[in-house]
């Protein structure tokens, strides 16, 4: 006989799942205020949390204190919580020139870390070298073992899809053969998947408050290219995950004299992505025109990176200042579009290499071209170059914790 519906194992994985998802999302509850929320019964409720309990998924902290009103009569409210400590991530980020590598706790505090650098020789191999040798220094430097391991997260950067065998299969992003290759090194669940999107989990999961509105976000990546990824404080996928490159597309200078390889006149890609503003300024690039610039790279323009150029720029190299200010207004103008389009609540700038002082220069103009309301989006990213492993950790928490009910078996 055909059986429909859903089984008692994937009931009990959803009401685990959603009562997680609250205790994320609001921080301690009582059954009382769960059971509410979920439309269950507090019985329901008072079965499923005891199990989580005695699991050490989530811990009781005691008896809710009435600061502002009355105590109610009767039942006590017992406030429940995760364990934090439940076990623990490892996540993974991988980069065209770094691998970060760390461990955390599940609200995404961090453990331990180690980087390594890349460079254009470093193959699969010697990658895979040093995720084995990161994972276990870091198991070693806090005395665990796999055992204590919730899963392992690997935020993988799109440029370095090819170099790691990912292949796009039907419009989508297979990551099972480095999936099956991590597992080789570390027998915990491995979840893969992209690092803008990966990023764009750690900066919504792991927050200190949770009454801060973020329901969803959206990151924005700058580098030689731009990606863009938004995500719910629930949701694991994106419809932006795996065409996370059309924001290269979007016109931010119309009247623009540059024309794309893409054939469109005024395009992000064309107008501010890493790679244009460094071929703009190796047009300057001499002696006399530049010679803050000149100086600061021994005349080498081998030496011209983003510390060199935003270095001139605080100094007031003229040429430089005149193509970063016009990178910073065509960026107001992507982000105002990308507002526009997506709604965030919070939109993430990730990977901009700019110092206190021009990220307020830069809140400002977006306010003078999109109004306050736009400019009070946007935040800079808190995953800096020596915690990208976050990202990776995010991966894991989100999908081998919050969406299987705590890891259930």
């Amino acid at each position: 006989m055909e059986q429909h519906g859903i089984s008692k194992l994937d009931l009990k994985r959803q009401n685990r799942m959603q009562v997680l998802k609250i205790l994320k999302q609001k921080g301690p509850a009582s059954r009382i205020d769960i059971a509410a929320t979920l439309a269950l019964t507090r019985a329901s409720v008072t079965i499923i949390t005891n199990e989580m309990i005695e699991q050490g998924v989530i811990v009781e902290l005691g008896e809710y204190k009435h600061t502002h009103e009355k105590a109610p009569r009767g039942r006590k409210k017992i406030l429940i919580d995760i364990n934090d400590n439940y076990k623990f991530a490892l996540g993974v980020y991988i980069d065209m020139d770094i691998i970060s590598i760390g461990l955390s706790t599940i609200s995404g505090q961090i453990l331990d870390k180690k980087n390594y650098e890349l460079n254009k020789e470093s193959d699969l191999n010697s990658i895979l070298s040093y995720v084995r040798n990161g994972i276990k220094s870091v198991l070693q430097n806090n005395c665990l073992s796999e055992n204590n391991i919730l899963g392992m997260g690997v935020a993988v950067f799109p440029k370095m899809y090819k170099i790691l065998e990912i292949e796009e299969i039907c419009g989508k992003y297979d990551f099972s053969k480095l999936e099956k290759k991590l597992a080789r090194i570390v027998h915990v669940p491995i979840v893969a998947d992209n690092s803008v999107k990966a990023v764009a989990m750690a900066n919504i999961d792991f927050v200190k408050d949770k009454k801060a509105n973020r329901d969803n976000l959206a990151v924005l990546q700058y580098g030689m290219q731009l990606y863009f990824s938004m995500i719910g404080l629930n949701d694991y996928t994106s419809k932006y995950d795996d065409c996370c490159t059309f924001v290269n597309k979007m016109i931010v200078n119309p009247g623009s004299r540059n024309i794309c390889s893409c054939g469109r006149r005024g395009c992000a890609e064309s107008e501010i992505s890493f790679k244009i503003l460094k071929n703009k300024i190796l047009s300057e690039y001499e002696r006399d025109a530049t010679p803050i610039l000149y100086r600061l790279t021994n005349g080498d323009s081998s030496k011209i990176n983003s510390e060199t150029i935003f270095h001139a720029y605080r100094s007031g190299e003229k040429s430089v200042c005149d193509i970063i200010e016009h990178a910073i207004y065509c960026t107001a103008i992507l982000i105002n579009n990308l507002v526009i389009t997506t709604n965030p609540q919070r939109l993430i700038l990730h990977g901009v290499p700019i110092s206190d002082d021009l990220y307020i220069h830069m809140k400002k103009v977006i306010e003078e071209v999109a109004g306050r309301a736009v400019a009070e989006r946007v935040q800079m990213s808190r995953l800096d170059r020596n915690i990208l492993f976050l990202s990776g950790a995010a991966l894991a928490i989100r999908q081998i914790f919050y969406n299987s009910g705590g890891n259930i078996c």
